[in-house]
């Protein structure tokens, strides 16, 4: 039903938690190739180059980019590449809204709030005052409010132009992130890879979370492509 056999789906899973283990645990490369069931650390190695392109030696620098397999949902098949990277602050500057998580109601008032920044001229208007290099539009998920349950979203872009009136700014320090690129058009390519987070990822990756807002971030290009790239960034608490 999803174009893949089980042993290949096996041995994607092993390789992508094995990808894991490297990025965030000192364990060493033979103890990882029998953890995973491989007969020796030469044979975990070819397969590893392989499904990820590089060495297990060279995934282990932090900007390698790595392929995730995630747990298989049946008639969907998706895969996933990520990388640590550190990044200089950089200040945003946009529009915020609250919207309530009850019944998973964000998935639909977000999508909604784009839609409107669309129409009002807001998203034009951040397109004109983006001064980085990509280009790119930020969805951010700021401050959570635990007792009325809802969230504050944010749509920005970077710039040095001076905020207009109504808009906000947001400066974002020095920060460590894990990025994950979404493949596909939107909203439906970054709401499978947020599921794909919070059922696997943000449960099994070590690195403590940083006090930064989780953020979206869209390239220039047509979001209707199945090509279309978006990112998701978690800021993550890494070793120097």
């Amino acid at each position: 039903m999803n174009g893949i056999s089980f042993a290949e789906y096996i041995r994607s899973r092993k390789l992508t938690l094995a990808g894991y283990d490297l990025k965030s645990t000192d364990l060493k490369v033979i103890d990882i190739s029998y953890k995973y069931g491989y007969a020796s650390p030469t044979s975990f190695a070819k397969a590893f180059q392989l499904f990820h392109g590089v060495s297990p030696r060279e995934a282990r620098n932090r900007k390698v980019v790595l392929k995730v397999v995630p747990k298989m949902q049946i008639s969907e098949r998706s895969e996933y590449s990520w990388k640590l990277e550190k990044k200089a602050g950089f200040r945003l500057v946009g529009k915020s809204i609250m919207v309530s998580r009850e019944n998973n109601l964000h998935y639909k008032k977000i999508p909604e709030f784009w839609n409107d920044c669309q129409r009002n001229g807001l998203f034009a208007k951040l397109v004109s005052m983006d001064t980085a290099a990509p280009k790119g539009i930020f969805g951010l998920f700021n401050t959570y409010d635990e007792r009325l349950n809802e969230i504050e979203y944010s749509i920005m872009t970077i710039s040095d132009q001076a905020a207009p009136q109504g808009f906000t700014e947001i400066n974002i320090p020095n920060a460590t992130w894990a990025i994950f690129d979404c493949r596909g058009s939107v909203p439906q390519a970054i709401q499978k890879g947020w599921r794909y987070l919070n059922e696997e990822w943000l449960v099994k990756y070590p690195f403590p979370h940083a006090q930064c807002p989780e953020i979206e971030w869209y390239s220039s290009g047509n979001i209707y492509d199945s090509s279309y790239l978006s990112q998701i960034w978690i800021p993550i608490i890494g070793e120097e």
